[in-house]
């Protein structure tokens, strides 16, 4: 009897614990998933756009149990998402605008995580006349002299903030009929661009992950101007109680991780040729 009895005893414990749902998952090492498995990430386009995101987030899932619900906005965007505790984790490339959020105390722990340029690309015909240039500000004046048809993104957009700033240092007010706006993401005002035969200013990890369906080439490189540099930083959960904190954190560990950082300088090499991004993790 004794013997009968085992086997139901145990399925009968094995169901009770599997019904009680106190049995823990686990991920395949082994180690229990996070209680609070989802972050929401609020990013600037040019790392959706780029395919980065689509590399690197599926990776940090898998090795964390995290489910990341990515916002790709202009960088403008994520920081006011940020600001509102909307957000538990930004990645952004608006140095200037970022500083404004860890001295109001709605960011902590930001981190360099990598850099890329930003580019002047446009027709190959070139009506400006620009190509070579390695004057972004000159560029800028010769294209508005010419009053060829500049896209802009206009979305507050770390791009966008950057070509303002590129504007300004040039003299420039730029308006008319030659002097337009996307509203849109890069990969969108890229598109646009091409199709209207139009300059813009982007970053060049995304133009270069787009180019095979675009009639633009690069024609304004090299300007210490257009460096591009990303930052990851946690929503400060002292000041935003809501915020994933927890795992907004390991998400920043994943990203200035030195295997993760391997990962990020050999994206693009292998279709082309040159890394789209280059890893910074530990640098000021």
């Amino acid at each position: 009897m004794k013997r009968s009895l085992v086997g139901p005893l145990v399925l009968l414990v094995l169901l009770t614990a599997c019904g009680s749902g106190t049995v823990p998952t686990a991920l395949p090492g082994g180690e229990a998933k996070p209680p609070n498995p989802t972050i929401l990430l609020a990013t600037t386009t040019s790392t959706q756009d780029s395919g980065l995101l689509d590399l690197l987030v599926p990776d940090f899932e898998e090795k964390t149990g995290y489910t990341v619900k990515v916002i790709a906005v202009g960088t403008g965007a994520a920081l006011a998402m940020g600001e509102r505790g909307d957000a538990d984790v930004l990645l952004v490339h608006a140095p200037a605008a970022e500083m404004k959020l860890v001295e109001s105390g709605d960011v902590v722990d930001r981190r360099r995580v990598m850099h890329n340029d930003f580019v002047i690309v446009g027709p190959a015909e070139d009506p400006a006349q620009v190509r070579g240039m390695t004057d972004a500000v000159a560029a800028l004046k010769q294209i508005a002299q010419a009053q060829a048809l500049f896209l802009s993104r206009g979305d507050d957009s770390g791009t966008h903030k950057k070509e303002k700033a590129l504007w300004q240092e040039a003299g420039v007010q730029p308006a008319g009929a030659w002097y337009q706006e996307s509203g849109q993401g890069m990969g969108a005002t890229l598109k646009i661009a091409s199709e209207k035969g139009a300059y813009t200013l982007t970053d060049r990890g995304t133009y270069l992950h787009l180019r095979d369906n675009l009639d633009l080439v690069i024609l304004v490189e090299g300007d210490d101007r257009l460096q591009n540099i990303y930052h990851v930083m946690v929503v400060n959960p002292q000041k935003h109680p809501g915020v994933n904190a927890e795992g907004a954190r390991a998400f920043a560990d994943y990203l200035t991780d030195p295997q993760t950082q391997k990962v990020i300088g050999e994206y693009g090499k292998d279709r082309f040729g040159q890394p789209l991004f280059f890893p910074d993790a530990g640098q000021e």
